[in-house]
C-alpha cells in the first residue's frame, strides 16, 4: 500500500478546496450581490438592501465574516 500521495487517485471533485481559494482577497471590491450570495440568501430587493447596509457599516470585512 502506497502512502506517498493519498489524494493522487481521487477524482478532482473529491479533493478538498485549498484554504487560500475559500477566502476573499483583501482590497477587492465586494458588491451587495456578493454578500447576499455568500450568506446563502436569494437575490431579492430586501436582501440587497440588507447587504448595502451591512457593507456601509462593516466594509469588505462583512464578506470575510460570512466565509469559512
Amino acid at each position: 500500500m502506497s502512502t506517498s500521495q493519498p489524494h493522487a487517485s481521487l477524482p478532482p471533485e473529491d479533493r478538498a478546496t485549498p484554504d487560500h481559494l475559500l477566502h476573499a482577497r483583501t482590497g477587492t471590491d465586494v458588491s451587495p450581490e456578493d454578500l447576499v450570495l455568500a450568506s446563502g440568501k436569494d437575490l431579492t430587493p430586501h436582501n440587497l438592501e440588507w447587504a448595502r447596509r451591512k457593507l456601509a457599516a462593516e466594509g469588505p470585512a462583512a464578506l470575510e465574516k460570512l466565509l469559512p
